[in-house]
């Protein structure tokens, strides 16, 4: 576990959590690919494009950038007869993980180390604008057909346009829910390993709630939590789904006690992935914000709350027997389980 406070962790630091889990950092963009003519007459190689880009990223940038090519993704449309003219031939996702170029080495005093965090964020902030400009609208020739780039960070690595667009949200679009100011408090993760949320003793596969409420409190005090698994619904890089098989990954929705603890865990979580002591996997998992008021409806149920998390921490090796568990479980509201998944 660091030491060092969630508000003052640069963007290129890995955060350990508990249950041997670490937040690493990334820079993920999103690329969409487009005929320069306009005109398609065969799909994309999708080898031969992840080749140009990956070269382009080693060789055309000021500090050269080696890119492993599972961590860039290129999906063409697969039915070219139902596309228009301005519709993408293809889309994908590129991560980079390997940061250390922005880091200072050597031992720093407490006051340096806040100092040097503040200048990390800026040079990280710099960095991946400056690739975003340098990458997006370039020419592909890929068997001498022109292909033309689009790039953009998506909206769950993006913190500062993310808190511009709720505070924006409460500002202007306030739906009368609650009197005086409103500030978000709920964060919904997708797209994280169900397994790695699981009790060994009761399931090696199955997420346990008492197992997300451990790890997710060390980012504050929790007031709800949902668990569920994840449809595969809202990834960014995917349309058809195809990341996401049911009962592997889950949906984890969780609202804190106060805007601080949200904030903090809300720009720790945005730009990182998930990993496992032991792992080579890392999950790219999608982090937004609740604006629909998920738990709108138990806000005023926190004595209830609690004393269900408190039950489930004494009995949870009973109420979480693998033939009992439910694959959708949450603390403040009664809620119909969905269908099992069959393994």
């Amino acid at each position: 576990m660091s030491a060092k406070p969630l508000d003052s962790l640069p963007p290129t630091e890995t955060l350990e959590i508990e249950n041997g889990l670490s937040l690493v950092p990334r820079v993920r963009l999103n690329l969409t690919v487009y005929s320069s003519t306009g005109v398609v007459t065969k799909p994309v190689d999708e080898w031969k494009m992840k080749r140009t880009l990956i070269d382009f990223l080693k060789n055309s940038l000021s500090v050269p950038i080696t890119v492993p090519e599972d961590d860039l993704q290129i999906r063409r449309l697969r039915d070219l007869k139902k596309r228009k003219r301005d519709d993408p031939v293809a889309s994908g996702v590129l991560v980079i993980r390997d940061l250390g170029f922005l880091k200072k080495g050597g031992k720093r005093s407490d006051v340096e180390e806040e100092e040097d965090a503040k200048e990390l964020e800026r040079k990280f902030l710099e960095w991946r604008k400056y690739i975003v400009e340098k990458m997006d609208g370039i020419e592909l020739n890929i068997e001498g057909v022109k292909y033309k780039l689009n790039v953009v960070v998506p909206d769950s690595d993006d913190f500062e346009g993310t808190k511009k667009a709720w505070e924006e949200f409460y500002a202007f679009g306030n739906r009368g829910f609650s009197r005086g100011k409103q500030e978000p408090d709920t964060i919904i993760v997708r797209g994280v390993p169900s397994r790695w949320f699981a009790e060994p003793r009761v399931s090696s596969s199955k997420f346990s709630v008492l197992v997300t409420h451990t790890i997710f409190s060390t980012f504050g005090k929790i007031r709800n939590l949902n668990v569920a698994e994840d449809d595969g619904l809202g990834k960014d890089a995917n349309e058809d789904g195809d990341d996401l098989i049911s009962g592997l990954h889950c949906k984890i929705v969780v609202q804190f006690e106060t805007y601080q603890d949200f904030y903090n865990a809300f720009k720790v979580l945005c730009g990182r992935s998930l990993q496992k002591e032991g792992s080579k996997l890392r999950a790219d998992y999608e982090v937004t914000w609740d604006k629909d008021g998920f738990f709108r409806f138990s806000r005023n149920q926190p004595e209830q709350n609690s004393s269900r998390i408190r039950e489930l921490t004494t009995t949870h090796q009973r109420s979480e027997a693998p033939r009992h568990q439910q694959r959708v479980s949450q603390f403040s509201a009664d809620q119909a389980p969905r269908k099992r998944f069959k393994e």
